[in-house]
């Protein structure tokens, strides 16, 4: 099914800052675990393989719609070199993800696409909760402080 060439350039877009999601976490993740923060290293692991999920329903669907996905093209990256800068750059790349996201749904309905639009809501979904499980971290940083916080991260 030929679709919106509009449509399917934002879709790549899309897919460009999943693929540096995916990239950005799974340093993070790998990070902690050099660090010996277990239960951070999963959690970052897990959040990448979201984002993988994620790149592999924009692949699919820009397939679909007879489009080109685009993966050789990444965002700038942005690496905590600490615990708390590493969650202060995934929220920033998760705000960005839910505007594109909600900008992308709002094209799929005007270009009549629902179901295009019902996948990106789906994604959407996953964004809000992951920007809400870094609130959570953040949240718990400033109550526990990090020391105490980070003491928590050791096994999991």
């Amino acid at each position: 099914m030929k679709g919106n060439a509009k449509l399917i350039d934002m879709l790549n877009f899309l897919l460009a800052d999943e693929l540096t999601a995916i990239s950005q976490y799974i340093v993070h993740s790998e990070m902690c675990a050099n660090w010996n923060y277990q239960g951070l290293h999963n959690h970052f692991e897990k959040r990448a393989i979201d984002e993988m999920k994620h790149a592999e329903k924009l692949i699919g669907r820009i397939l679909f719609l007879e489009g080109l996905p685009v993966v050789d093209k990444l965002n700038p990256m942005h690496i905590g070199p600490e615990v708390p800068k590493m969650f202060a750059n995934d929220h920033a790349a998760e705000e960005g993800a839910i505007k594109g996201y909600n900008k992308a749904i709002k094209l799929a309905g005007d270009v009549a696409d629902f179901a295009t639009r019902e996948i990106l809501e789906g994604i959407l979904n996953d964004e809000d909760r992951h920007i809400d499980d870094i609130e959570a971290n953040q949240d718990q940083i400033r109550q526990m402080t990090l020391q105490v916080y980070l003491t928590t991260k050791v096994a999991e």
